[in-house]
């Protein structure tokens, strides 16, 4: 089990990567469909190997895109920075929402991966749709 200020590091890095700049609502959004997969059997049982999932020396097709883009994962923008880790403390600690209607996927909605159609579309926030099983 990872511990505490680990989670808090990857789920931020999560929100911060894929939704800055977007709201808090999007950033939330992350931030839950990230703790969905945490909750969900078919995925990896902590915060840090949800977010990694995927990765491979070499390969760009992670499940969250940012982790194997290549580029620095700095958190440069210091603005968005602290509210993408104030986000994933309060859902760390409890703090439960459903704007994605329980979704575990998202993609942005200027691409369309393989898997879309074989789940159900949930709600879009700014730029990203969101989709669960049924």
């Amino acid at each position: 089990m990872i511990g505490l200020e680990a989670a808090v590091m990857c789920l931020a890095m999560n929100v911060y990567h894929e939704a800055r700049g977007e709201g808090i609502r999007a950033m939330m959004a992350v931030a839950e469909v990230t703790m969905n997969r945490v909750n969900d059997h078919r995925f990896p049982d902590d915060v840090c190997s949800v977010v990694q999932q995927g990765y491979e020396p070499g390969r760009r097709d992670c499940q969250f895109s940012w982790y194997c883009d290549g580029l620095s994962d700095a958190m440069r923008e210091e603005e968005w920075s602290a509210v993408a880790q104030l986000i994933a403390i309060d859902y760390l600690t409890g703090l439960e929402t459903n704007f994605t209607d329980g979704a575990t996927h998202y993609h942005a909605t200027y691409v369309n991966p393989y898997w879309a159609d074989s789940l159900t579309e949930t709600t879009t926030i700014d730029s990203h749709i969101f989709y669960r099983w049924d």
